[in-house]
């Protein structure tokens, strides 16, 4: 076959399409002489596409459409939803907390890693190839490599921040602008430098599968490439997810020990319980085991396909397929849509100020007096037991 009538023009492929040397072939596909998926791939850009890739089809249309698709609303849904997250927190004056700034910092970096790669991935899946050449997508990996950490990151800092209100209490020293503006520092800063070393030669950032996304080389073989993803998925995935858990397990613990106590104390005043409209209400356990759980769940389910799809590319990259590629790093991005629902709108203030800022979303998240919890709280209440029942309504 020519090379002549693929967009490369007179420059020859590595090696002939759909027949790689020395790669073991896919059983799932035969694509000698049918092709390759690389078929489509830019001259400037087929010196980053690893040779595993040549072995595969061209990919049908309609899975990049429907990824493009997929993408768009995802898209339009986070930039939009972070942005009403933004501007709600930072226009409210009782809102600009320390506690909220980490809330902000998610947002922050929601909205950038969508604003700056969903446009992208979108046009190139309509093309079904890459076509900003290989500057764009190596900001394109980069931003997500950036954004993607700082969000798991925050996710973390909101964590650690619960936990140290709720489970230690007044016991712990209170969250000032300074702290806040030195632990952000140092998150932003590490995820930061992660984003930057593949520009200095430890991995890179190379088209993805289905050659219409960018990110970093996960089925490279040189054990340099492959060191990266060892690393950078335990700081960006394994430490974070595993300190998420201790945090939320040990603050539905603490929750559980004060719920007990109040039932404790209320029996012993001979009454039905220390709170007004108690009844008909969901126990304080009950509600923060469900964000908690969900929380994990949610965070979990986003990110684990696309760090075992890179996984896959370091041990078993047989197994590996353009398509199951595209759909790992859509599912991280759909992180991004819910990350505002959790953090923004179970906070009652935030709710109250969106609610009088723009009334027209009133019916998404309902009234400010049926959604704030801290109304419940009676004077017989220690002033611990309010900061962990407004930790709970949060």
């Amino acid at each position: 076959m020519s090379s002549s009538g693929f967009p490369w023009g007179a420059n020859a492929p590595p090696f002939p399409l759909g027949n790689p040397p020395n790669l073991p072939m896919n059983p799932t596909y035969n694509t000698m002489g049918n092709g390759s998926i690389v078929d489509r791939v830019p001259a400037d850009l087929l010196h980053l596409i690893d040779p595993f890739w040549y072995q595969f089809p061209p990919m049908n249309p309609a899975v990049n459409y429907s990824v493009g698709l997929v993408a768009l609303i995802i898209g339009i849904a986070a930039v939009s939803g972070n942005f009403v997250v933004l501007y709600v927190f930072l226009s409210t004056r009782n809102l600009r907390t320390p506690a909220n700034m980490l809330i902000v910092n998610l947002a922050f970096s929601d909205f950038m890693m969508m604003a700056g790669m969903f446009p992208f991935l979108v046009v190139s899946c309509f093309n079904e190839v890459w076509i900003f050449g290989q500057l764009m997508c190596e900001l394109h990996g980069f931003i997500g490599a950036w954004f993607g950490c700082q969000q798991i990151w925050s996710l973390t800092l909101i964590a650690k921040d619960r936990y140290n209100v709720i489970v230690k209490g007044i016991g712990s020293k209170p969250l000032s602008f300074k702290k806040v503006a030195l632990m952000l520092f140092f998150v932003d800063g590490f995820a930061l430098a992660w984003g930057l070393v593949p520009f200095f030669g430890w991995n890179r950032y190379v088209p993805e599968g289905n050659m219409t996304v960018c990110g970093s080389d996960s089925v490279g073989t040189d054990a340099w490439s492959r060191s990266y993803i060892f690393v950078i998925w335990s700081y960006a995935y394994f430490v974070p997810l595993s300190t998420i858990i201790y945090c939320y397990f040990h603050i539905v613990k603490a929750v559980a020990a004060h719920e007990r106590q109040m039932r404790e104390q209320a029996q012993k005043m001979n009454v039905q319980s220390l709170r007004t409209g108690d009844d008909g209400k969901t126990s304080a356990e009950i509600r923060l085991a469900k964000v908690a759980i969900m929380t994990i769940l949610l965070w979990f389910f986003a990110w684990t396909p696309y760090v075992v799809i890179n996984f896959m590319g370091v041990f078993y990259r047989a197994n590996i397929t353009p398509v199951v590629t595209v759909w790992g790093s859509v599912f991280a991005k759909i992180s991004t849509v819910y990350n505002p629902l959790v953090y923004g709108l179970s906070h009652p203030r935030y709710k109250a100020a969106l609610n009088e800022s723009m009334p027209c979303l009133s019916c998404i998240v309902g009234r400010p007096a049926e959604c704030d919890d801290n109304k419940s709280v009676t004077t017989q209440e220690s002033s611990d037991a309010k900061r962990m029942e407004q930790e709970t309504a949060a």
